[in-house]
């Protein structure tokens, strides 16, 4: 490594450790939003626009001879996650963490914002610093906004850590990449009572623990085998002490496809099973789907131009990959703007969401040296 990349490394590494220490909750992250919007001003400004939109950042870089406008895209808000890394530098927010890889998200796309603000490219280049990618979705209120919509790029570009892929390499694949998602949430009330007198109450525990078993038939039975989706209850509450019968409980799950059929199909049957499970329990539930987050679809001729200049690239290794169940609401920007979204490797041994997530933090000069060199070719 020489010394420009030396230091390159420690300013990215320094900056990266900042951030991880002060996870935020979406459209909350006003830390995090000073912080970016300080180091843009320390820029220089004289082909470089910013403006706010909540609590994300918008960043435009006046390209030398543009023909188009090509967007890049960065999260910003951390996770409701107790971090148990034992790092040096862990969250000082209780109860927050950075374990979905947002801090080198942005510390990536701040150092891009930097290069181009002292080496002009040719095209225009929209850098948005995105607020609420974990909920409730800051994409869709974002991409319909004026602040983006003057802006709006031609092209759209992001990255996701991926924390089983080797440093130096990047993967993606044309086509679907991300499933649809969506959050569950559904709330049982009944009657409770005295442990002794079961007759006399509508046991919310035994609702939910029916519910969620027959939830389970869903992609086994309903679900075509050749599709793939996943329904999934992470969390239930219920109760208060061991011999109250519970009034009320609660699950919280997830549900991940590949298709918008499929979505629709696990949605008709949650709400037919409730229906039994009301009937069957003399109780009431109440269904909430929370974010709904669209497939991320990349676009075949951009992704093949990716591929290429990866392939190309001194900076990065290429690998093809499959499809994953993972939710992102860049989807929403792909919606509507052709553009590619790809995998970079940070070798962890803990996966995302996890709180013992710890990337290496040698991919921040990979991407950085890889995307400007990318993004410079446009």
């Amino acid at each position: 490594m020489n010394q420009q990349d030396h230091n390159l490394q420690e300013r990215l590494v320094a900056r990266r450790r900042a951030l991880h220490q002060i996870p935020e909750p979406g459209f909350k992250e006003t830390k995090t939003q000073q912080f970016i919007l300080d180091v843009i001003k320390a820029c220089p400004q004289d082909h470089l626009q910013m403006k706010t939109w909540k609590t994300g950042v918008l960043v435009k870089i006046k390209g030398s001879q543009p023909t188009k406008t090509i967007g890049y895209r960065a999260d910003i808000d951390g996770l409701p996650v107790v971090e148990e890394t034992s790092l040096p530098f862990s969250s000082t927010h209780d109860g927050m963490m950075h374990a979905c890889g947002h801090d080198f998200h942005m510390t990536i796309g701040m150092a891009l914002v930097e290069h181009f603000a002292v080496n002009q490219p040719k095209q225009n280049i929209v850098f948005v610093f995105q607020p609420a990618e974990e909920g409730p979705g800051g994409a869709k209120p974002l991409l319909a906004s004026e602040e983006f919509q003057t802006w709006k790029p031609e092209e759209m570009y992001a990255l996701h850590i991926a924390p089983e892929l080797p440093v130096g390499t990047v993967a993606t694949k044309p086509g679907i990449l991300f499933a649809n998602t969506s959050e569950l949430f559904i709330d049982f009330l009944g009657k409770g009572g005295h442990a002794a007198y079961p007759h006399a109450t509508e046991d919310m525990v035994v609702a939910a623990s029916h519910y969620v078993t027959q939830l389970q038939s869903i992609v086994a039975r309903n679900i075509s085998p050749l599709d793939s989706a996943v329904v999934t209850i992470g969390k239930i509450e219920a109760g208060t002490k061991q011999n109250i019968i519970a009034e009320k409980a609660r699950i919280e799950g997830t549900i991940r496809t590949l298709s918008i059929e499929s979505m629709n199909e696990i949605k008709s049957r949650i709400e037919g099973m409730a229906r039994g499970i009301e009937e069957s329990f003399q109780c009431q539930l109440s269904i909430d789907y929370g974010a709904n987050y669209c497939q991320v679809f990349n676009d075949a001729d951009l992704t093949e131009a990716f591929v290429q200049s990866a392939e190309n690239s001194q900076h990065v290794t290429f690998e093809d990959c499959d499809k994953a169940m993972t939710g992102e609401d860049f989807g929403y920007f792909l919606e509507e703007i052709p553009g590619v979204m790809f995998w970079l490797g940070v070798n962890s041994e803990h996966g995302l969401h996890s709180n013992k997530l710890n990337p290496d933090e040698k991919a921040l000069s990979v991407a950085v040296n890889y995307l400007t060199e990318f993004l410079a070719s446009k």
